[in-house]
């Protein structure tokens, strides 16, 4: 049987995520951390490229992995139009489109396709990118708002929601499909979303600032107050609080949600209490999505890399718990799903899919 070598790259909020696949064996990974202290003095996330470039030469160096002739580098997708769910080839439309953000996601998943791509020009392969965060599934209803010709957008952790919902339908002998369920990715970015029959209908907009307050995202707050804060802060510094510079790391000068933990452990009340309103509003937005199901879900699939604190899911199971049952998958699939995917390409078992440069749906499409 051949052996197809795939590299992962999953640049988020406050790590890259690097990884090495020989068909469905992962042979090398590592997650390194960036403090949102340090990725602030960067201007734009598009001028931490060249950054991060350097952690992936570093990575690869470190571990003597030579990429000459690598079949595939899947980059994690973000900033694109939204586009149905699947694998693409990563074009020059794809790049542009990201880089400039028109699907509205400012998210450091932008600079993924990016990064696939220079790697590519330099060591060759398919340049790949899998379930974007802007995958776009929502049910018409979800996206009307209260001002006329504003619309709400699907912006998620989609990748690894998608991936850990058929991994928990497999554990309850059901098929995806079959399934209704509300699954939330809890880590650097929080998303909350409802999936019923294969789709998620509906969800927090994540990449937008909508949802519970994050380790670096602010989260929803009155419009009043969000006035009051616009008045002498700029624009980048206000789009900042939305993705990098908010919640934790606005309290606390960091988004390590380790170092903040160990406060709370020692004693530090005002720690605990901030960590415990995060998780407090995350339920919240559970119970949000449990109206959305009409209250008929199978499960609450929790995933991300805040899985690991216990009193994470000790709160939310104490608030949700009489929902639906509760499963647990602590830290994330992106990885394993980016690299089966890309897998199945290189098998021929799945069609690589061209990127459209236009959205899935537009305010035209009400009328249709």
């Amino acid at each position: 049987m051949k052996k197809y070598r795939i590299f992962v790259i999953n640049p988020g909020s406050t790590s890259t995520k690097l990884s090495l696949h020989e068909n469905e064996e992962m042979v090398f990974s590592t997650d390194v951390f960036h403090d949102s202290s340090f990725l602030k003095t960067f201007e734009t996330i598009n001028d931490q490229l060249d950054y991060r470039m350097e952690v992936i030469e570093q990575f690869l160096k470190e571990n003597s992995i030579d990429l000459t002739g690598i079949d595939a580098i899947v980059g994690r997708g973000g900033g694109c139009y939204s586009v149905e769910s699947g694998v693409y080839e990563i074009n020059e439309a794809l790049i542009r489109d990201t880089r400039e953000a028109r699907g509205s996601l400012y998210h450091s998943s932008m600079l993924g396709v990016q990064m696939a791509d220079r790697l590519r020009r330099k060591y060759g392969g398919l340049a790949l990118m899998m379930d974007p965060p802007v995958v776009d599934e929502l049910d018409e209803i979800a996206r009307i708002t209260g001002v006329k010709g504003i619309y709400r957008k699907a912006i998620c952790h989609a990748l690894n929601l998608k991936a850990t919902a058929r991994r928990h339908a497999r554990a309850m002998g059901k098929r995806y499909e079959d399934c209704r369920l509300i699954v939330c990715h809890i880590d650097g970015g929080i998303s909350i979303t409802a999936h019923k029959n294969g789709r998620m209908i509906d969800g927090n907009d994540a990449g937008g600032g909508e949802g519970p307050f994050t380790p670096t995202r602010m989260g929803t707050m009155a419009i009043t107050d969000f006035n009051n804060l616009m008045r002498d802060k700029s624009f980048e510094e206000i789009r900042s609080l939305c993705s990098q510079t908010g919640g934790l790391s606005s309290h606390f000068g960091t988004s390590n949600s380790d170092v903040i933990h160990k406060r709370i452990e020692e004693g530090d009340r005002e720690a605990a209490r901030v960590w415990q309103a995060m998780i407090y509003q995350t339920a919240k937005y559970i119970g949000a999505m449990a109206a959305v199901l009409e209250g008929k879900v199978d499960a609450i699939v929790l995933t991300g890399g805040l899985c690991r604190f216990d009193d994470v899911i000790e709160m939310i199971r104490d608030k949700c718990g009489w929902i639906a049952p509760i499963a647990v998958y602590p830290g994330e699939s992106e990885h394993l799903a980016m690299a089966e995917g890309a897998l199945r390409v290189l098998k021929g078992q799945e069609k690589v899919r061209e990127y459209p440069g236009r959205p899935v749906w537009s305010p035209e499409d009400l009328n249709k």
